[in-house]
């Protein structure tokens, strides 16, 4: 189904799932599914897959045989998915069945693709409550929330393969400095991270850009080197290539190390799979509602920052009772004035 949102332009696919009990009629489910992924949309799949991912999605009867979810789990490793996860209670299902004979699963899912969450970041699912059924419903709430995101400085392990890097520290950590131990400290960590921001501007730029447009000039010099095989085509194609290559790599060791990645399987870089990695470790971090101490669900942003200032404002305020500072006098006096003048 095709859908569109009235805070973005693009367009927005999503498939709703009924999938089968038995495990050998889900295979035609999971054929159309690999079919199906190759769109340049973004696209969702929300409902009853009838097969759970992991054993902890599974509570009561007997021990899960997880081989019955390998087909389910290769489906969302192949199709580049990520679960959206979900507010609320972790089973979507119930036999409700009596005392030991009861098991509850997480059938139910919502599973995106990159394309959805670099366009839908803080898309919601809810479980609701079941009434007259064994499944609980799910609501998928579509939010395009613009974040003011602050770039804070991360220090990237490749910089150190540059052979100007550490001159480039040394230089910078013995300029001098005048003051106390503490203010030294800070003033030439505070120059430290701005002179690396600058001089990995300036050494590598944008990485991921670049990638691309060397990428392109490696396209042009083969072209080049076609139409016309001189000295100058010939030379000019290894060491546009070469460029190309380092900035590969840079690009897939800066990828490696944001998202905690230290194994890959044999093959090409994927660095689609890793932006999907980062994107749902991201989504993990937002904050859709809070419950009140009333037992209330806030959500908005305005709303929720309103209630979290409120809580933690009626928490560090005190009643206009004062304090009995006579007991404090019980506390031994481990500061001297002489520490006390060190301190200030």
């Amino acid at each position: 189904m095709e859908a569109h949102h009235e805070d973005c332009t693009d367009q927005f696919n999503i498939t709703y799932v009924y999938a089968k009990c038995k495990e050998h009629f889900r295979r035609t489910l999971w054929d159309r599914l690999i079919q199906w992924s190759d769109t340049d949309h973004p696209w969702c799949i929300i409902g009853d897959f009838n097969v759970i991912y992991s054993t902890q999605e599974k509570l009561g009867g007997r021990e899960y045989n997880i081989s019955k979810s390998l087909d389910f789990i290769s489906i969302i490793e192949y199709c580049g998915l990520v679960d959206m996860g979900y507010n609320g209670q972790p089973f979507t299902w119930c036999n409700h069945r009596k005392d030991a004979a009861r098991i509850w699963k997480r059938l139910d899912r919502g599973l995106a693709n990159d394309k959805w969450l670099e366009k839908m970041p803080h898309t919601n699912i809810t479980r609701l409550p079941s009434v007259g059924s064994d499944h609980c419903p799910l609501l998928m709430e579509m939010n395009d929330r613009k974040d003011e995101v602050i770039k804070y400085f991360k220090f990237l392990n490749c910089w150190t393969e540059n052979d100007s890097f550490y001159q480039t520290v040394e230089k910078c950590w013995n300029r001098k400095v005048v003051g106390n131990h503490m203010w030294i400290l800070h003033t030439k960590m505070r120059r430290l991270t701005t002179t690396l921001r600058n001089w990995s501007k300036k050494e590598y730029g944008d990485v991921f850009i670049k990638t691309k447009q060397f990428e392109e000039m490696v396209k042009s010099a083969e072209e080049n080197i076609l139409q016309d095989n001189n000295q100058e085509n010939r030379e000019r194609l290894p060491a546009v290539n070469a460029q190309y290559i380092r900035y590969m790599k840079l690009e897939y060791d800066i990828l490696q190390q944001k998202t905690q990645i230290h194994w890959l399987k044999e093959g090409d870089t994927n660095s689609k799979y890793f932006h999907a990695i980062m994107r749902g470790r991201r989504k993990r971090m937002f904050i859709n509602k809070i419950e009140s101490e009333d037992g209330e669900w806030i959500q908005g942003d305005e709303n929720i920052a309103r209630e979290a200032c409120d809580y933690y404002g009626k928490m560090f305020t005190g009643n206009n009772e004062r304090i009995n500072e006579a007991k404090l006098q019980c506390i031994t006096k481990m500061i001297t004035d002489d520490h006390n003048k060190e301190l200030e």
